[in-house]
């Protein structure tokens, strides 16, 4: 558009107004925002910009946004502090980044079934020969499910992906993130002395998870990384960045194409790429991660959290144990 590049800023500062209120389906690159273009454009006119709101309208649209209708979405009780915890987690990652210390958003991404199964959407094939899949998706058990657990890194925008085969665990979820660390985040952040994890309330990194806070504090110890924690309030996964950063563009790459394999799986996403610079690494993991391991009031008198005093149910940091 002619205006952006009158006005170069205006685009990012545009973004940098949508972002802490933009909202996607976790499945789409498709995004959409909570703020009208008429309040958009009054916010950016006291930012020193001259724009209308017919051209924010385009400049959204542009850069993937679009107007939503209604849908029948139940995304769990809005609390009433849900706006200002979103608020809250998108200062911390922009001070956490301007100091430049990393900060990554982590998930499960939906769980697929291995086979040769039908996937949805469509890929380029010979006319009149597409592939032949099984009618019924039922679970193959000599291959069972792959379980994809993602990092995201908000800042190099790129990722991390650990493809487990036993169960989704908080464990799983944290022995992810020290992979990412071992394999890309040590390299990329050098001189780093804290990390910063944006996650979902519920799930192998739920708030509520002794063993999640019991494994981050055995990854701070051997790491010497003191990690901060913000949760999402319950029922807004969708805003999760991992979502519609990483997952969409996953699903996007392997759209029509049967998941045969543990390897097909892990090869799929790790070619997984972006115009924006996207890239991503896969690692299959083999590990075995049982179910109903507690953590008891001993092992977590061990620990060394502090909850912060905005929510602190779902802001937290745990530092590591001195060595010695």
């Amino acid at each position: 558009m002619r205006l952006t590049k009158k006005d170069p800023s205006l685009l990012a500062d545009l973004e940098t107004l949508v972002e802490p209120s933009s909202r996607g389906d976790p499945e789409s690159e498709l995004r959409w925002t909570c703020k009208s273009v008429r309040l958009l454009s009054q916010e950016l006119e006291r930012q020193g910009h001259t724009v209308s709101y017919p051209v924010v309208a385009e400049l959204l649209a542009e850069a993937g946004y679009s107007l939503q209708g209604n849908r029948k979405t139940k995304e769990g009780s809005r609390h009433p502090d849900r706006n200002a915890q979103f608020e809250h987690i998108n200062a911390l990652v922009h001070q956490q980044q301007r100091v430049g210390q990393p900060v990554i958003s982590v998930d499960t991404k939906k769980k697929e079934l291995i086979g040769d199964f039908k996937n949805g959407g469509k890929a380029w094939r010979p006319t009149g020969m597409p592939e032949k899949v099984r009618v019924h998706d039922f679970i193959d058990p000599k291959k069972g499910k792959a379980i994809p657990y993602g990092v995201y890194d908000l800042t190099r925008n790129d990722g991390w992906v650990s493809v487990g085969i036993d169960h989704d665990t908080a464990s799983f979820a944290v022995r992810t993130i020290r992979r990412w660390w071992q394999r890309m985040g040590r390299i990329a952040y050098p001189r780093a002395v804290s990390l910063m994890i944006t996650a979902d309330s519920g799930g192998s990194n739920s708030a509520r998870s002794r063993l999640w806070k019991w494994e981050l504090q055995r990854f701070a110890d051997r790491t010497g990384l003191t990690v901060k924690i913000c949760h999402f309030p319950p029922g807004t996964s969708k805003w999760n960045k991992i979502e519609h950063r990483l997952f969409s563009f996953i699903t996007r790459n392997w759209r029509g194409r049967p998941l045969t394999s543990v390897a097909t799986i892990v090869s799929l996403i790790g070619a997984t790429r972006t115009t924006t610079g996207l890239r991503v690494r896969a690692e299959l993991d083999p590990g075995k991660y049982p179910e109903g391991r507690e953590i008891s009031e001993e092992e977590m008198a061990k620990l060394i959290v502090h909850p912060d005093t905005f929510h602190g149910e779902w802001n937290y940091t745990i530092q590591p144990h001195a060595r010695g």
